[in-house]
């Protein structure tokens, strides 16, 4: 019963193929001609630059603060909720500790 047991090889039943041959494939270099075109002219980029004003730049310090904040006040959460956890399982801890002890003494 607990004795593990060694899965066996199947032997296998029916038609068995052999494996595949695989040839290696022969590359035929070509030859590319290649036309020159006249150069063209260098135009403009056909989009706009970004253009920051005023009110974009507060828009996105603002922006930056608000996450800032919130991610800080997550983190700050976190690292409290563990504090508080490994301050009660201290606690918890001692007392187990003196009831043991309280125990062995009254024997």
């Amino acid at each position: 019963m607990l004795r593990p047991k060694i899965p066996t090889m199947p032997t296998p039943t029916g038609l068995v193929t052999p494996p595949a041959v695989v040839q290696p494939a022969v590359v035929q270099p070509t030859v590319v001609q290649t036309v020159q075109q006249p150069l063209a002219p260098v135009s403009a980029p056909a989009r706009p630059s970004v253009q920051i004003n005023l009110g974009t730049a507060l828009t996105v310090i603002g922006a930056g603060t608000a996450v800032v904040l919130v991610v800080g006040t997550v983190l700050v959460s976190m690292l409290l909720a563990t504090a508080v956890t490994a301050a009660s399982v201290a606690v918890c801890a001692v007392v187990v500790r003196s009831l043991i002890t309280s125990s062995a003494k009254h024997r």
